[in-house]
């Protein structure tokens, strides 16, 4: 019986522990998706934040005015989606950048860099031929959420 017991108990922790636990993150602070996929997903104490384009998400359309006011809106469109996690900025361990014109990567970074104390994520930079909407930016990141914060 108490072998029964504790196979059952080391059944269900392992669940607990490895099984998944997927949640969708919403925001009104960021654009509101028009296509079949979530501003945000929670799973195994990670954040998976979509690729975000410069949209205002009062609006719903891109920013005027170039690279820099489109960077500044997807910056904020991403922190948006990260804090509705219950997250920080400090917490985003990996991004991936696509530039419709690579000879705005320094540009970028200078933005990019001031949303980040210190240690910066792992980053990917990739130049791209179209971006939806006639966009110039488009960054996904990923996020460790912090124990105390995890759902």
């Amino acid at each position: 019986m108490n072998k029964l017991l504790l196979i059952g108990f080391l059944a269900l922790s392992i669940s607990l522990a490895f099984g998944q636990n997927k949640e969708i993150v919403e925001t009104k602070k960021a654009p509101i998706p028009t296509a079949p996929y979530s501003q945000g997903v929670k799973a195994n104490g990670m954040l998976y934040v979509a690729g975000q384009i410069g949209l205002n998400p009062q609006t719903r359309k891109l920013v005027e005015g170039g690279i820099d006011p489109e960077t500044i809106q997807v910056m904020e469109n991403i922190k948006a989606v990260v804090e509705a996690a219950g997250a920080k900025m400090e917490d985003i361990v990996n991004t991936t950048i696509y530039l419709k014109d690579i000879a705005n990567f320094a540009r970028v970074n200078e933005l990019y860099g001031q949303y980040f104390e210190g240690k910066f994520p792992a980053r990917t930079t990739v130049g791209v031929a179209n971006l939806p909407g006639g966009a110039n930016i488009e960054i996904a990141v990923i996020v460790v959420l912090p124990k105390i914060r995890r759902k």
